[in-house]
This record gives C-alpha cells, structure tokens and sequence, in this order.
C-alpha cells in the first residue's frame, strides 16, 4: 500500500474543463481556482478541515449559471477520492462529525461503503449566498456521494444564516471524510464481513 493515496482526474465538456487532484495523506493544503467563489470558498476551508491536500482547476459556463461547474466538480471530487482510496484495506469506513458555526449546528455522517446515497434533512433558508444558488449545495453533495460511492447524511440541526449552514456543512463533511478514511492498525484488510466493499 503506497503512502500516499492519491488520484488525478481531468474532465472536459461542452459545459466544463476541471482538473482535480487529491492526496488523501496531505496536510491540508489548497490549490483551489474555480470561477464560482463561493465554491472555491467551500472547497478551501474542505481541504483545511480534511486534511487532504487537493487542486482544482475549473472553468466552466457561469455566464448561464454555476450549476454545471459546481455538480462538475463535485463529479471530479468524488471521482478521485473514490480511487484515492483503492481496496479500501484497512481504513475505518466509517466516520462523523458535528460542527457548530455560530448559529448553525450541522451534523455528517458516512459510510464508504460503495453503496452510495445521499440522505438531506434540513434547511438552508436563503435561496442565494451572494450570487450561489444555495440550491447547488444538495446538487454538489448528491453527485460527490454517487461518485465517491458513499453513503452520505447530512442532518441540519438548526441555524438561520445560510452562509454559516453550508460553512458548517461542509466542515463538517471533511471532518467525517478524515475519520473515514484514515488507516486503523486494528483493521485487518477489508472492513466489511462480505470481505468487499
């Protein structure tokens, strides 16, 4: 088993062209350009709190809106934590988090179980952050839990700055990405008694 668990990945559309890279045993450290900064604003304070080290480089047609290059990068992003993490031998699998921001108390949960879903409970009040339609969030975690083939819940407990939900949100994700997918010397190869994941 190498190291570092990493993976790249290059998609290009009509609509998109990202490049994405992970280094699951990282130090944090973000290389993120996006042309939707809020996106970019969320995906930094991710690799912070998740220790990975990720670069992102996208464009993407936000003359019509950011829904292509926001649902196009969490593609990308649950693409190569997915292969990141190869057999899986090992790992916890499981992890979670609760995260307070300020007014907002969010809770995440997962399982990389490669049965993915995604489960939403909660509100997020504004319909827009600045120009982000808030409405992408759901977008974005829906296809980087497909993609990513993980068994995600995100429980909005309470809050009413919207800012400060996804802010939590996604804090809040890393934070349960990193217990998940960390090495656990008591794990003995595949953390599942079918012996795959």
């Amino acid at each position: 088993m190498s190291k570092e668990r990493n993976a790249n990945v290059r998609r290009q559309t009509g609509e998109t062209d990202i490049e994405l890279e992970v280094v699951l045993d990282g130090e944090g450290q973000a290389s993120i350009d996006t042309p939707v900064p809020f996106l970019s604003h969320m995906l930094d304070l991710f690799t912070k709190h998740s220790h990975f080290d990720i670069r992102v480089q996208a464009a993407g047609d936000v003359d019509v809106d950011d829904h292509h290059t926001t649902e196009d990068v969490g593609i990308c992003l649950g693409q190569v934590i997915h292969e990141a993490l190869g057999d899986k031998k090992g790992i916890r699998r499981y992890g979670h988090a609760y995260v307070p921001m300020d007014d907002a108390l969010v809770q995440v949960v997962v399982d990389l179980s490669n049965r993915p879903h995604l489960e939403f409970r909660g509100e997020l009040g504004a319909p827009k952050v600045g120009t982000f339609d808030t409405e992408l969030v759901r977008e974005f975690l829906w296809k980087f839990a497909v993609e990513s083939r993980m068994n995600l819940h995100v429980i909005v407990h309470y809050g009413w700055n919207t800012h400060h939900i996804i802010e939590a949100i996604f804090k809040a994700l890393a934070r349960a990405l990193a217990d998940a997918v960390e090495r656990d010397p008591r794990v003995k190869g595949i953390p599942s008694t079918k012996g795959m994941l």
